[in-house]
């Protein structure tokens, strides 16, 4: 298993990034850089390039909706280009409140739109001449002046194939993923309930997947500290969960709900998002179900990481994007150090 860490900068950025390369030296394989309604992560990817040589480095995730599909192809062959081929590039739909609310512009079609997407960033990256007829995305655009023109990239990309990561959780969106992605994000990865969620749609893409895109990278997220005294810490979740659970979307209109209740979890889902909604937050935390923290973590002992591990691995898990907790930095190390070597 690859071992990757979502970077995390409330100390700040740039001393997050010199930190990078401790982790870089103690075996970290990959790093992904959020992109919310923050700050951009094309630029802090950039500033990551050049201050690490062997770290892979990943959008994790750009929206769809966010920028043109050619714009997306053209970033991530930029990004791809200065860190001498390490950029994957990780995208997803987001939802309608951030899409909608933030950037003015409508979700719909999250699944017929990210399928385009990708086959017109595989083009531009082949360097071929942008004429494409889909359902959601024509170019040239049709109307308009008129004077648009088939164009083709410029330069010439590191890679025609960099590897394209898609964060999904709804059965159609993660069918599409395992059909034409390199990779696959989910969230809440709890490695005994996953196939519930995921198995049949995983089969569904898995059914007609080329074979030159390999097996399909599948990145599960989980916090992480090793220690004897350190349980503790599996509480430090619980209001994310609640957040997303409870409070990312609409009532009938909430994703991390919605699986909540595939796992199996539906009264605790519908509390979380009853008390959310209504603004009591610590209350929504507490409902969180004790299992759904403690199972989709990695802090306990070393033997209960190792267990976990397991799990993980034999879940289908190829990427681990582990979250250190530690209190101190060195011991943060220590951590990734060690959750390398466990999962070997």
């Amino acid at each position: 298993m690859r071992v990757g860490m979502m970077l995390g900068y409330a100390g700040g950025f740039s001393q997050a990034v010199e930190e990078l390369g401790d982790f870089e030296r103690a075996g970290l394989d990959i790093v992904f850089v959020p992109e919310a309604y923050s700050f951009d992560a094309v630029s802090q990817l950039g500033f990551i390039a050049a201050r690490t040589t062997t770290l892979q480095i990943a959008s994790g995730i750009l929206p769809i909706y966010s920028r043109t599909p050619a714009l997306t192809a053209m970033t991530a062959a930029g990004l791809d280009f200065v860190s001498g081929g390490r950029f994957t590039l990780g995208i997803g739909t987001s939802g309608p409140q951030v899409i909608e609310g933030w950037h003015g512009v409508p979700y719909d079609a999250p699944v017929g739109r990210t399928r385009e997407l990708i086959e017109i960033c595989r083009l531009t990256w082949r360097r071929e001449r942008l004429d494409y007829k889909g359902r959601y995305y024509r170019l040239p655009l049709e109307g308009g002046t008129g004077l648009g023109k088939p164009l083709k990239l410029i330069n010439h990309p590191v890679r025609e194939r960099i590897p394209i990561v898609v964060a999904a959780l709804g059965p159609r969106n993660v069918a599409l993923a395992a059909e034409l992605a390199e990779g696959w994000q989910p969230i809440f990865y709890f490695p005994e309930k996953a196939a519930i969620a995921w198995d049949a749609p995983l089969a569904e893409g898995r059914a007609t997947r080329d074979a030159s895109l390999g097996p399909l990278d599948v990145i599960a997220a989980a916090p992480l500290a090793i220690g004897e005294d350190v349980t503790g810490l599996r509480e430090l979740s619980r209001p994310f969960f609640a957040l997303y659970i409870g409070g990312m979307g609409a009532r009938g209109r909430n994703f991390y709900h919605d699986l909540a209740c595939r796992f199996g979890y539906e009264h605790e889902a519908d509390q979380i998002q009853d008390a959310y909604l209504a603004g009591r937050k610590d209350e929504a935390a507490a409902l969180v179900p004790a299992e759904l923290v403690e199972k989709t973590s990695l802090i306990g002992p070393d033997g209960y990481v190792a267990e976990r591990l397991a799990a993980f691995r034999q879940a289908g898990v190829s990427t681990l994007n582990v979250t250190p907790l530690a209190a101190s930095h060195a011991a943060r190390v220590a951590d990734i150090e060690r959750v390398r070597d466990l999962a070997g």
